[in-house]
């Protein structure tokens, strides 16, 4: 049974409203997008959707401090990803750009500092 699923593109500002008909992981058409960019992120999104993660770690000193992964991964990690980023302590003083986890869950993305902090 086909499933009509609505987007917003996000990789421009136009915001392209799209309509994705899928078959289970299929996709049998795609409406609405206005460049090949917006059909990529519709068929990436529905297929193999990837996230950007970002929070905040503890620091040694009892703190937090803003981290993000420097790349995006599989969002159906992202809560795998967020215990990770629970169980770390940034040393500080700290910079941003700082690899607090390197290659995490084994996704190639590393979390990163992203604030300064003494």
């Amino acid at each position: 049974m086909a499933v009509i699923r609505d987007l917003i593109c996000i990789v421009c500002p136009k915001g392209c409203p799209m309509k994705v008909t899928l078959e289970g992981k299929e996709i049998l058409n795609i409406e609405g997008f206005t460049c090949p960019r917006g059909k990529q992120y519709a068929i990436d999104e529905c297929t193999s959707p990837m996230r950007t993660v970002t929070s905040t770690a503890r620091t040694s000193n009892g703190g937090v401090v803003a981290v993000k992964t420097d790349r995006t991964i599989p969002k159906e990690l992202m809560f795998d990803c967020m215990k990770e980023i629970n169980k770390a302590v940034a040393t500080l003083p700290v910079r941003i750009g700082d690899v607090l986890i390197e290659n995490v869950l084994g996704t190639g993305a590393n979390v990163v500092i992203t604030a300064n902090m003494d």
